[in-house]
């Protein structure tokens, strides 16, 4: 497995591809409401995306449609957003965007109550978020890739929740997706050691029931199997000498 190292310059490059999509979470975050139709969070998106001068990287990628994946309630990731789609009041929404900036690629994902939400989603999403800042507790030089799973694993378990087993963060650079592959969830052996100039996406993704998941007819959407309610959460950081910097938020 190689797992690049950035340099300085392309740490720099990375950091800008990061920032600007921080600024466009934080746009989206503020049209969600009830009415809106996930095609309509996807149109905003992508002219967000351009606008700074970028190139969307989950549009057309394997053959996706969209720019944005919008997953609503028990989908867990990558719907595909739709005029029919609109969103209820009650109802939860994951946004996981990225975006190409000068041949580096950031990718990020939030979660948002529509409206009001039930106290119980509204802690799913909380848990879910906090996963990650727990996860990223290990993310430093000299310990483990799996500490960082162990970790999420760990902390999620204590809530009932389901850990999502089937899909995993990853490596980030001039590719979208490189190596290593993340899993949230408990493992046995250690993996890589973590180096200074590794770029990573860390990404929870919790279900409020089991963690079995299953994928819809059109190949893309992937929903909880028991139709539980789903979260996802997810920045791309970088690994330094001392604190993950995380590369996709706003500071």
């Amino acid at each position: 497995m190689a797992v690049s190292i950035k340099s300085a310059r392309e740490i720099e490059l990375m950091r800008e591809a990061g920032r600007i999509l921080a600024m466009v979470h934080e746009k989206l975050g503020k049209i969600i409401r009830p009415g809106i139709s996930t095609w309509d969070i996807d149109d905003f998106g992508t002219r967000l995306i351009k606008e700074s001068g970028c190139i969307p990287n989950f549009l057309n990628y394997n053959g996706f449609p969209a720019a944005i994946c919008v997953s609503v309630n028990e989908e867990v990731v990558h719907g595909i957003p739709s005029k029919e789609r609109i969103l209820q009041e009650g109802d939860i929404v994951s946004l996981d965007a990225g975006l190409i900036y000068k041949g580096y690629h950031s990718d990020a994902a939030r979660t948002y109550g529509v409206g009001v939400i039930s106290p119980d989603v509204a802690k799913l999403i909380e848990v879910t978020k906090q996963s990650f800042f727990e996860g990223i507790k290990k993310a430093r030089a000299g310990n483990h890739l799996y500490d960082i799973s162990n970790t999420i694993d760990e902390y999620v378990s204590g809530f009932g929740y389901g850990v999502v087993r089937d899909l995993v963060g990853h490596g980030i650079g001039t590719k979208l997706h490189e190596d290593p592959q993340i899993p949230n969830f408990a493992q046995k052996r250690r993996g890589i050691k973590l180096q200074p100039g590794m770029t990573l996406c860390i990404e929870p993704m919790i279900n409020m029931g089991y963690a079995e998941v299953e994928w819809l007819e059109d190949d893309w959407t992937v929903v909880s199997e028991d139709g539980s309610w789903s979260a996802h959460y997810e920045n791309t950081i970088l690994i330094t000498e001392g604190e993950p910097e995380l590369l996709t938020m706003a500071h």
